[in-house]
């Protein structure tokens, strides 16, 4: 019975320690996603990988948002064996790329590269975010051509990971005392 209480003393321990870790802090964070591009379709079908990140603290997690560079942006993509950046947006100086979020819930991003790519929810609405990956001859999107989707996914935060992994540890040293005796 004693071990019991013992055991039963950690195991509350061990999920108060990943909790209070894992719990994401009230203040602004830097956010962190990865992107893939499945281009399926084209001249360069294939797929190709980014990662974005931005400052959440404007979001206010109500209606259609956006974020750009002035909120942290910053974007990294390697299409056909170069790199990209959100320097390279044609309109970039001008509030763009964004990352567009509806309620709060990442949408995408709108990210256009003159004579090379377009990321958005659809070429008519190119500076709203979303997830159709475009060809395009020139900044002219009468010319854009879609050839794939985007599909994200954010990066956990360390905190999260670290919580995680002090509770399997203390879960499998609750397993192996639990054998021994």
């Amino acid at each position: 019975m004693m071990k019991l209480a013992i055991n039963l003393g950690i195991a509350t321990a061990a999920t108060a320690i990943s909790v209070v870790v894992a719990t994401k802090p009230t203040q602004a964070a830097v956010v962190n996603y990865n992107f893939t591009v499945n281009a399926i379709s084209g001249e360069n079908p294939g797929q190709y990988y980014g990662s974005f990140e931005y400052d959440d603290s404007t979001l206010t997690g109500i209606g259609e948002e956006t974020l750009g560079v002035s909120n942290g942006l910053s974007i990294l993509f390697n299409y056909l064996d170069k790199p990209y950046r959100q320097t390279n947006d044609f309109d970039y100086g001008y509030g763009y790329p964004v990352a567009s979020f509806q309620n709060g819930n990442l949408l995408g991003l709108s990210y256009l590269v003159e004579d090379e790519f377009l990321i958005a929810a659809n070429s008519e609405t190119a500076r709203r975010g979303g997830n159709k990956f475009y060809s395009i001859l020139s900044a002219e999107l009468t010319s854009a051509t879609e050839v794939g989707i985007v599909s994200y996914s954010k990066v956990p935060e360390p905190f999260t990971l670290g919580g995680t992994a002090i509770a399997g540890v203390i879960g499998l040293w609750m397993k192996r005392q639990k054998k021994v005796s």
